[in-house]
């Protein structure tokens, strides 16, 4: 069996979905391991330290694409690269099949095997295949660096002989695993932090990590049994706005975390509410490639609204590479491990496997 990854638009994409220590695992397995020329050269990975572990490199990625049985990237190959994927073969990354729909039909009619793993169901024997905890995880935490480089003013409360600099006050829209990681990374660095979610149960663990959890009145549960967020009616989004109106006033930085799997992100900071805000506030927006949480995020811009600024790019992980490209190489195998059958050495796509049968594209 042999394995393979070819290099990704850099320009999109800096994560790399094999890294040199994984690889003694793969081959453990049986795998022979291919990859592209200078496929980790941008991480400082040269080419011989994957050698030295015992992949063969290619400069041709045609045949890399042509021989592996099994294929591993970040997202959705080029048009010119997917088409020399094979029957039969297996193609494992995060696919993003809401947005790529026709594309991956196409390659499933060829009944090549694509597995999303954005998909994965939460139960506890997929925590370690979990890309989108891992990686949100480190997005959370970025995303409170960025927003602190950019915020004019000191973030920890100080006192001094010449008078007292106040804490900032930081609010966390979204509770999520990145959300949670950006209330523990606020909290560290001495900010007040507030956050707000749709899901009840999000109330202790904000409150475990030190943050004060904003309650809308009579509020619903709106949580899906897999444990992700769901829509909220009408009557909730109008409470929600009117507690936050109020609140941003006195809010100096927000960090938006707030998706529902497959939709366009919710809108939840109006435009009156950043008229509200004082300015040299900031907004950090991780929804931002799915049109964002706040009215005036645009992808990969620094926008300013009487004296506010929002941000929101479209892979905040392109600026933590190395740390990102190690969780997720080491998600890939875990997902790989399990569909890997040990006594014939071949991929086993058993259906009754719940962890297959939802990241499965059909």
């Amino acid at each position: 069996m042999r394995i393979g990854s070819v290099s990704e638009n850099k320009d999109l994409e800096k994560r790399i979905a094999i890294t040199p220590d994984i690889v003694k695992k793969y081959t453990s397995l049986g795998f022979e391991v291919c990859l592209s020329e200078n496929y980790g050269s941008h991480l400082g990975i040269k080419d011989e330290q994957f050698v030295e572990m015992g992949v063969k490199i290619y400069k041709d990625e045609i045949e890399i694409l042509n021989s592996s049985d099994v294929i591993v990237q970040l997202g959705v190959l080029s048009d010119d690269k997917t088409s020399n994927i094979k029957e039969n073969q297996t193609l494992i990354g995060v696919l993003n099949p809401y947005n790529n729909k026709d594309k991956l039909e196409a390659l499933a009619k060829k009944k090549i095997n694509l597995f999303s793993l954005e998909l994965l169901p939460r139960i506890t024997r997929a925590q370690s295949m979990d890309i989108l905890s891992s990686q949100a995880n480190l997005a959370g935490y970025k995303a409170v660096i960025e927003s602190f480089a950019n915020f004019e003013k000191a973030v920890p409360m100080m006192m001094t002989a010449a008078g007292t600099v106040p804490a900032a006050k930081v609010l966390v829209v979204g509770a999520g695993v990145a959300g949670l990681q950006a209330i523990a990374t606020a909290k560290r660095m001495g900010a007040i932090v507030f956050a707000t979610d749709v899901r009840m149960a999000s109330k202790e663990q904000v409150e475990s990590l030190g943050g004060k959890f904003l309650t809308v009145e009579d509020a619903e549960n709106l949580e899906t049994e897999g444990g992700y967020a769901k829509e909220a009616s009408d009557d909730f989004k109008k409470k929600q706005e009117e507690l936050l109106s109020e609140t941003l006033k006195k809010i100096d930085i927000i960090i938006c975390t707030a998706l529902i799997p497959g939709k366009k992100a919710p809108l939840i900071i109006k435009d009156n509410m950043v008229n509200n805000m004082q300015a040299g506030s900031v907004i950090y927006d991780l929804a931002a490639i799915q049109g964002g949480n706040t009215a005036f995020t645009e992808v990969d811009k620094i926008i300013e609204k009487n004296g506010v600024k929002i941000m929101g790019e479209s892979n905040i992980l392109n600026k933590l590479p190395v740390s990102a490209s190690s969780l997720y190489a080491k998600n890939i195998f875990n997902f790989v491990d399990n569909l890997f059958d040990k006594e014939s050495k071949k991929l086993n796509i058993n259906l009754e496997d719940e962890i297959i049968e939802k990241t499965l594209i059909k």
